[in-house]
């Protein structure tokens, strides 16, 4: 890779991003020193900031086998996909249903090359890796409509990611306009970290004040906003670690609010 390569500028190897960063959180070699630094920054501020990481992955692997297995959802328009590991969307999906379709949206380089690479489908499904902002509904539901039949329920996975869209930048206006384009039976899942822990506000602050991507806390009202007009899934919007826990996780991790989530079905 040469300066002159626009991949090589886009990684900004020198700064941390966030899809890095939460990689090192996960216990992923896919990051680089800048990656590692901010990581280790925001464990000495905020320690379980690596378990709100992993209660993430977790949410993630429940939520898409709800998805398939009980609600019957059999396409997956993951948003903010982030670098793989274990238990992918697709991965999950596809083994209660192997024609599921997935198409993944992310803006990170370092996350195309490897998705291009590893997240590959069964015969009978499909995965579709989709380089786009979430920032820009239009392009990525033209692009989703190429693996996805849009008069069929979608489910739309944003985890983690409106947290990386600036007030400014209308993330209610952002998550209806996906909405719209989904049919009635789709469903949308969210986790997002919330405002209410002054550490880690602090941390945050401080790891956007020194990296190449910013995250925004919210209040857990505003992020249960996101689900308005929805059906919520039982038991609603909760902390992560109480949406429907693995028998292991019961009782477990009781003080970890942080993070908050949940699925919301379109009528």
């Amino acid at each position: 890779m040469t300066s002159e390569d626009p991949l090589a500028d886009r990684l900004q190897l020198d700064r941390p991003h966030s899809a890095r960063v939460w990689n090192f959180l996960l216990g992923g070699k896919d990051n680089y020193a800048a990656d590692r630094e901010a990581g280790e920054m925001i464990v000495q501020m905020f320690p379980d900031i690596a378990l709100l990481a992993r209660l993430q992955r977790r949410f993630l692997v429940r939520a898409v086998r709800y998805l398939a297995e009980e609600a019957g959802i059999r396409q997956f328009l993951d948003i903010g996909t982030g670098l793989p590991t274990v238990d992918n969307t697709h991965e999950v999906a596809q083994r209660i249903a192997p024609e599921s379709r997935i198409v993944y949206v992310d803006n990170d380089p370092l996350v195309l090359v490897h998705a291009q690479a590893l997240l590959t489908s069964t015969p009978e499904g499909a995965c579709a890796y989709v380089d786009a902002d979430v920032r820009d509904p239009e392009r990525i539901l033209e692009a989703a409509a190429q693996t996805l039949d849009f008069s069929q329920p979608i489910a739309l996975t944003m985890l983690g990611i409106l947290g990386q869209i600036p007030d400014s930048d209308e993330p209610e206006a952002v998550v209806a306009r996906f909405l719209d384009a989904l049919p009635p039976g789709s469903y949308l899942a969210l986790t997002d970290g919330t405002d209410t822990n002054a550490a880690l506000n602090q941390a945050i602050s401080v790891y956007n004040a020194n990296s190449a991507s910013s995250y925004h806390l919210r209040s857990p009202e505003r992020i249960a906003a996101f689900f308005d007009g929805l059906d919520a899934v039982e038991p609603g919007i909760v902390p992560i670690s109480r949406w429907h826990p693995e028998p292991v996780d019961v009782g477990r991790d009781p003080s970890v609010e942080n993070t908050i989530c949940g699925i919301g079905r379109k009528a």
